[in-house]
């Protein structure tokens, strides 16, 4: 069984900044999959099941994230070797990204959160490339900004990049 899950923050105010492509990835991964699968909620978690592939988005702001990543991982009995988590990351240009296990970002409170929960680091990161900063502005504030209409198209042409790329 294999899990998937995107990070972000819940809410309206939240949709489509920065800090949420995690959520825009898991979302466009799963109408790809099938559009017609509904959103199951359960705990601190939402989550679709396609056969032994789990898709999970985490109902917590991101710094809690960990805490469904562990819980749902429980229940399917998901191994840390079988996780892809999805999240924004400063280290990357826009319109890049990189899959790689045990490593992540300098600092991103969500992965360190999962990495606390799950007590290891070895799970995978889809990190996907947000940084697109042409004036000096914390990273902290610009995360929760949301993309411009070009950086949108930009994260879009990359999510479907990795689908297709990549075997999730």
């Amino acid at each position: 069984m294999k899990l998937i899950v995107g990070l972000g923050n819940p809410g309206k105010e939240y949709e489509k900044t920065r800090h949420n492509v995690g959520f825009m990835f898991i979302e466009d991964f799963t109408r790809q999959k099938d559009a017609r699968k509904k959103w199951r909620k359960k705990d601190n978690y939402e989550f679709i099941k396609f056969g032994d592939l789990v898709v999970c988005k985490p109902l917590t702001f991101m710094n809690e994230s960990g805490n469904a990543v562990r819980k749902i991982a429980d229940f399917y009995k998901i191994s840390p070797e079988s996780i892809v988590v999805a999240h924004d990351d400063l280290d990357i240009p826009l319109g890049n990204y990189k899959l790689q296990k045990d490593k992540g970002p300098k600092v991103h409170n969500g992965i360190a959160s999962v990495e606390n929960s799950l007590e290891t680091t070895e799970f995978w990161r889809l990190r996907l490339g947000i940084e697109n900063r042409e004036h000096k502005i914390a990273g902290k504030d610009y995360v929760l900004n949301r993309f411009t209409k070009a950086e949108e198209i930009v994260i879009l042409e990359t999510i479907q990049t990795i689908l297709v790329n990549e075997d999730l």
